[in-house]
């Protein structure tokens, strides 16, 4: 095999992969907010006293982890609007990430949640504070620290699942990955090149969410 590498169209490519590179920054970013508001709400719903709501959050769950996240996808851009519900494909691809998002976070949370000992609840309560305020101001920070590590790896998860969103035109960076390889027909040389940034994203986003964890729960997160 004689290939040889060439890398001459790279000085023109920076542009739309670091487009691409931003586009997929913002989609992680969104979704992670929205995702772990949702998994916190998720995680307590699962854990009310009205045992249709737990079953509710249950099935949710059940569905999004056994199912692919390309169907979730697909099912949301292409499926909702012969019900009369048509979306951006941004907003369809921010929606589809959050809700698979949500499903293991819910599940990550809840662990989190019942690592913190009931006496916790119980010395919250004995110093007057109402339910909600014992869950905010004591049980779930302790339960962020807890489940912390896990939530920014599920993150970065998403973040690398992100690629497929390309296919329903999501101009993210494996979608503008595609179209230079299109117009260079230079493939290895092109993912090469969009794996080592895909590569740096993952571990840039890891230490900066371990960073501001630290800041945020201050625990000492590792």
């Amino acid at each position: 095999m004689n290939y040889v590498l060439d890398f001459g169209w790279l000085s023109q490519a920076l542009e739309p992969i670091i487009r691409g590179a931003f586009a997929t920054i913002f989609l992680t970013a969104v979704t992670g907010v929205l995702g772990i508001i949702c998994s916190i709400l998720g995680a307590s719903a699962a854990r009310s006293r009205l045992p249709a709501v737990r079953r509710a959050i249950e099935s949710y769950v059940e569905l999004i982890r056994n199912t692919p996240f390309l169907v979730q996808l697909f099912f949301i851009f292409f499926g909702l609007p012969s019900l009369g519900l048509r979306l951006d494909a941004t907003v369809a691809a921010i929606l589809a990430m959050t809700i698979n998002l949500s499903a293991y976070g819910t599940e990550i949370v809840g662990a989190g949640l019942d690592a913190v000992s009931h006496g916790q609840r119980e010395a919250g309560q004995a110093l007057g504070l109402r339910q909600r305020h014992v869950f905010l101001k004591i049980v779930l920070p302790q339960a962020l620290r807890v489940i912390f590590p896990a939530l920014t790896s599920q993150i970065v998860i998403m973040m690398l699942e992100s690629a497929v969103v390309s296919q329903i035109a999501v101009q993210d960076l494996t979608y503008e990955a595609d179209m230079l390889q299109a117009r260079t027909f230079r493939a290895f040389e092109t993912y090469l090149v969009v794996t080592g940034v895909y590569l740096a994203l993952s571990i840039v986003l890891r230490r900066v969410m371990v960073a501001g964890g630290r800041k945020l729960l201050a625990g000492g997160i590792s």
